[in-house]
């Protein structure tokens, strides 16, 4: 017995001492990790050099004169005054800005997003101790200053409209300054001497694009009476003023024609003149997240000013306004976030599946549904059954709806002549009815339950046929109802921003959808309007910033005029519809959806869904990954959505008896855990006590399988005897062929090098140039929504113009999935429509943590197929840094907005974003942000067209060129789209006052580093505007060679396709452009197209016949808009 106790207890020694090994190396292993909690990405990549210049830096000098305070790439680092080599103060991941020296020298401030947030943070240069001074979790910290006596920090911070704020060096909320002024934005601050009053850059509203002078004025703020007093009025703006230590000089910065300089104020007599001249190009044209220029700093004496521009650092002579450069040299070792890169084969099989179904409703048994699949309608039993389509039009069909025997379906259609409702029956049966006389654009069709009668919204055929895009109001004018057998049409009243019309079960009125009243209901003639549910949702990261139209609304960038909103409200539904027993509403919000009771209170409940679980009245998530298209099971006990193309239903009872039995065994475990607390005193590990994930009530899904054919030729087509510019290194064959078999390249070489095929068709280009076709990789392509139209002018000018594969990094909606699915199958002309689908966006969500990131972009991982996703400003750096975390788990590649914020541009390259959306808007940029950029293998398109940071390139292209009377323009591009863009703008600047070719020289400097980088359009002026961008992007200084890779091979690269694409390589898809002309001699030569081949089929570039493997005139092109002649009018 004492043997076996004894073994026990040398068992147990053993066990004890190997766990607390294993606990020791596992600290030792875990202490070399670098992710936080607050910053949970770990670094994998090292980006390592030396450097003597740098990109904005902001300095400060030590109050003893002595040392320089610098920031470069995120680190602090000093350097003596004279000059030398400098010491890294701060390090890691955590982006560390705008250092200021406390006024004893002994600590400094600055803005670091180390919590995961920008937050004011204070470092004892003695100890190192930091100190975290703010708590923010969704404002931005722009820049910061000590007052003189070195007691209080005053600090900018929010999210557009910034404003000031102070706080005790001690801890404290501190109080915010100014905070009335809400359309107003104050950063720069700066103490006077004797600390009575601070000083700011001021300006109204956040930025401007396109904007004239001046943007800032230099504003004063008292600290005793909270009086302001602008002190300045400069045409060329004023900004960062920067005060002497004696009181009696401010410098700051304004504009003189293109360039900045400083100006030297005394500030008794208010005497001023130039001290420097050019400096660092100012920042007043975007939002300015690190000061409108990069901080300086008199010496202590008051007899210098520290300066940093082109790169470099200066003390300017206050007395003599000598410049001497102080060198430096700077070893960055920075920490990056993983490579997330993968390559994405194009799938060319003879079939393939469509990526969503739309529209999906039960049939009243719940034994079926119904949708749309590449604008066709089908039915399908559940839950595995075939699809199998009802109708045989060849026309956009859409919303189907069910009669409430189940037996017959109610949908709208639209072709060129206008949109009709039909009736089918489910039994396949017979041939669909029209029910309407008049053609019209109808939208959501509903059968009553109580009579034989269906109601709809309406809007005239003419004003859809005149639509170009999705924005068209007028298509939803009327509510309207017809007899389920035909007939004519009942006008019920106007819509009045009521839509969704839908029925209960209990009672014979129409409830309807308002977008401020929430859900409603009138009688069938219009009247006895009742209001009955108002819901709102979370309180996403975003701003309730106007969408401006400045910026072209598929920009979707938040524009200047409101300012962001600190306080946001709730999230808005887009959908509520009434449950058909009269006791539940659904509500999609943002991407989810949600169930409620509707309770009766005597007036309009208004609910908070934000956490469903603590509403005011029962209510419950039922999507975990989003959902859309939401509708209720007749008998009201299931709600179902679809989701790509899956369909869902939830069963809310079986969700109840869940979510009870989880409430339930939660309530045990509490028990359980308390009465282990009383009988033992010991400590329990702390890891027992963390948060578990919660088990999730998950609908039932349906897989949703509807074949179609690939649109892929079969023949041989020999191009011959052309220049070809393979895009394989600097590979230029100058008489050659390529031998295209379907849709691929099967041989390219010298001309008759190999045997060509008999039955091969020839085209001989010789004098001509090829190259693979244009890939534009920022493409807002934005067709009608909701009721798709059977040709889409948008895709069909991109073609023409050679632009073969585009990617839309913001969609807005998924209707984009339907509409590549229709181009791949051949149903509309169009390049390769690849899109990130609707953004991850600021206005849609708040993520709270890595799994709610991976719940959120699985949406676009399993049922989009996106490949990309765009992660547009979603949140702070914590926030994105889960994103990119899951996006690398999914196996897809995010690409970023730029947002105007260079800081912010700076961290997602950092964390390891594979793509970068719009230009920096700061220049020049010198080797440390360049080296970083290509070195981390981001992929940046510029967008030149819409500049930031300046006066968008499309205005120097519209102003100089003359595009409304190019033919070929006018063919592809309906009349009401050209007029509008070209015959009358707003906006004219000198050739130098341009910025497009600054940045484009960052570009050509990204691309001789082996960087990556795309040409996007923006979707300005679709077609021709690739070429616009092209050569805005190679417009600084770069060869015409490495405008072409980037046009095309680089492009490819950014989007993980150059597998497939990109090269003209055997093996490869045969996208191939050829031109009259070369572009190697003269860039602009991309513009005499005279054929696209876009997978394998040759297309005429003027008309989009196509030529070969076999012809085939294109059909009649219904946006074209032809000029009145022949009709009574004044005679010329």
């Amino acid at each position: 017995m004492k043997k076996h106790i004894h073994f026990c207890i040398a068992l147990f020694l053993l066990f004890t001492l190997n766990n607390i090994s294993a606990q020791d190396t596992s600290k030792v292993k875990d202490s070399i990790k670098k992710a936080t909690k607050e910053l949970p990405l770990e670094p994998t990549r090292k980006v390592n050099f030396t450097t003597n210049k740098g990109t904005w830096i902001s300095v400060d000098v030590s109050p003893d004169g002595n040392t320089i305070m610098l920031d470069m790439m995120g680190d602090l680092y000093t350097i003596p005054i004279t000059g030398g080599k400098a010491t890294r103060v701060t390090e890691g991941m955590p982006y560390d800005v705008h250092p200021r020296y406390s006024p004893d020298g002994k600590s400094i401030l600055f803005i670091s997003d180390k919590s995961g947030s920008d937050n004011l943070w204070t470092m004892d240069l003695a100890t190192k101790e930091q100190k975290q001074l703010t708590k923010d979790k969704n404002k931005y910290h722009v820049s910061a200053s000590w007052s003189p006596d070195g007691d209080y920090i005053v600090g900018t911070r929010g999210r557009r409209n910034i404003k000031p704020f102070i706080v005790h060096k001690d801890g404290g909320s501190g109080a915010d300054i100014l905070k009335e002024q809400k359309a107003n934005k104050y950063i720069d601050p700066a103490f006077s001497a004797d600390g009575k009053h601070i000083y700011f850059s001021a300006r109204r509203g956040a930025w401007n694009y396109n904007a004239q002078l001046p943007q800032y004025q230099i504003m004063s703020f008292d600290r005793e009476d909270a009086n302001t007093e602008m002190v300045t009025s400069r045409y060329g703006s004023a900004f960062t003023p920067t005060l002497s230590k004696d009181g009696k000089w401010m410098v700051y910065g304004s504009r003189f024609e293109e360039h900045t300089g400083l100006v030297l104020r005394n500030l008794s007599s208010g005497e001023e003149r130039w001290l420097a001249y050019p400096v660092q190009r100012d920042d007043q044209e975007s939002i300015a997240p690190l000061g409108v220029l990069p901080a300086m700093a008199f010496t202590p004496d008051s007899k210098n000013l520290i300066a940093s521009y082109s790169g470099k650092l200066y003390k300017i002579g206050i007395a003599n306004g000598n410049a001497t450069e102080i060198p430096f040299s700077v070893d960055i070792d920075l920490d990056m976030g993983p490579m997330v890169a993968f390559k994405y084969p194009i799938d060319d099989s003879p079939e393939g599946f469509v990526t969503q179904i739309r529209g999906a409703k039960p049939s009243p048994d719940g034994t079926q549904i119904t949708f749309t699949a590449l604008n066709r309608l089908y039915v399908m039993e559940l839950p595995n059954g075939t699809p199998k389509r009802l109708t045989d039009h060849n026309f956009t069909e859409a919303m189907p709806a069910w009669s409430p025997d189940g037996k017959q379906i109610v949908f709208t259609t639209w072709k060129y002549d206008g949109g009709h409702l039909y009736k089918v029956n489910v039994s396949g049966k017979g041939k669909p009815v029209q029910l309407t006389k008049e053609r019209g654009i109808y939208s959501d069709p509903a059968w009553s339950y109580k009579s034989n009668r269906i109601v709809f919204t309406k809007g005239s055929a003419q004003t859809y046929d005149d639509a170009i895009n999705p924005f068209n109001g007028r298509t939803i004018e009327e509510l309207a109802w017809i007899s389920g057998d035909g007939g004519a049409i009942t006008i019920i009243d106007r819509a009045k921003r009521r839509g969704l019309p839908h029925f209960t079960n209990v009672n014979n009125r129409i409830y309807l959808n308002h977008g401020s009243k929430g859900l409603i209901s009138i009688r069938w003639d219009g009247s006895d309007e009742k209001e009955h549910l108002k819901l709102t949702g979370i309180k996403t990261y975003g701003s309730s910033d106007v969408f401006g139209k400045e910026h072209d609304l598929a920009s979707a960038m938040p524009s200047h005029q409101e300012g962001w909103r600190e306080n946001n409200k709730g999230s808005t539904p887009s959908e509520i519809r009434i449950s058909p027993d009269g006791t539940h509403a659904l509500a999609k919000i943002n991407n989810d959806i949600y169930s409620v009771i509707i309770p009766m209170i005597g007036k309009t409940p208004s609910i908070s869904l934000a956490k469903p679980e603590k509403a005011a009245f029962p209510a419950t998530k039922l999507t975990i990954m989003g959902g859309e298209f939401p509708a209720w099971s007749k008998d009201s006990e299931k709600v179902h959505w679809s989701l790509g193309s899956s369909h869902f239903a939830y069963d809310l009872a079986k969700g109840k008896s869940f979510s009870d039995s989880l409430a339930l065994t939660k309530k045990k475990e509490k028990e359980l855990k308390r009465a282990k607390k009383e009988t033992d005193s010991t400590k329990t590990n702390g890891d027992e006590d963390k948060k578990k994930d919660k088990p999730k009530f998950r609908a039932d899904e349906y897989k949703v399988k509807v074949k179609y054919k690939r649109s892929i030729p079969k023949g041989k087509t020999l191009l011959k005897g052309g220049r070809i510019i393979t895009m394989n290194g600097k590979e230029v064959i100058e008489n050659g062929d390529i031998l295209i078999e379907n849709n691929r390249i099967v041989n390219v070489g010298v001309s008759g090098s190999f045997t060509v095929p008999n039955d091969a068709k020839i085209i001989d280009i010789k004098g001509k140039t090829i190259t693979p076709g244009f890939v534009d990789t920022h493409a807002h392509m934005w067709p009608n929504w909701g009721v798709h139209k059977n040709q889409v002018w948008i895709y069909s000018a991109n073609l023409a113009y050679g632009v073969t594969t585009t990617r839309d990094p913001q969609t807005a909606t998924t209707d984009v999935l339907t509409y590549s699915d229709m181009v791949e199958a051949g149903m509309i002309h169009g390049p390769r429509v690849y899109s990130t689908g609707p953004g991850v966006g600021f206005w849609a969500y708040n993520i709270t943590s890595l799994e709610h990131a991976k719940e959120v972009l699985k949406q676009y991982s399993e049922y989009y197929n996106t490949k990309s996703i765009k992660s547009y400003l979603v949140g702070n750096r914590q926030q994105r840094q889960w994103v990119i975390m899951a996006a690398k788990e999914l196996k897809l590649m995010p690409t970023t907005e730029g947002g105007l914020d260079f800081k912010q541009n700076m961290v997602n390259m950092m964390d390891g974003y594979p793509g970068h959306e719009h230009s920096f808007p700061i220049y020049p940029i010198f080797e440390d942000v360049i080296t970083t950029a290509a070195q981390s293998q981001m992929a940046i398109t510029p967008t030149l067209l819409v500049s930031y940071g300046g006066p968008w390139a499309e205005n120097y292209f519209y102003s100089r060129e003359n595009p409304y009377n190019d033919k070929k323009l006018q063919y592809f591009t309906p009349y009401e789209e050209l007029a509008q863009k070209s015959r009358r703008r707003p906006g004219w600047f000198m050739d130098e006052e341009h910025v497009f070719k600054k940045h484009a020289v960052f570009m050509k400097d990204l691309i001789e580093a082996d960087g990556i980088g795309g040409i996007g359009s923006h979707g300005q002026l679709q077609g021709l505007g690739f070429h616009w961008e092209l050569w805005a992007v190679a417009s600084g200084g770069m060869s015409n060679h490495d405008a072409l890779r980037i046009a095309t091979i680089k492009g490819c690269e950014a989007l993980g396709l150059d597998k497939d694409l990109g090269t003209l390589e055997v093996g490869k898809i045969a996208d191939i452009l050829i031109m009259n002309n070369n572009p190697l001699e003269n860039l602009r030569n991309t513009n005499t197209l005279t054929h696209v081949v876009k997978n394998g089929v040759v297309y005429d570039a003027n008309t989009l016949d196509e030529v070969a493997p076999v012809e085939k005139k294109a059909e009649t092109f219904h946006w074209q808009t032809k000029k009145p002649e022949g009709l009574p009018g004044v005679k010329d």
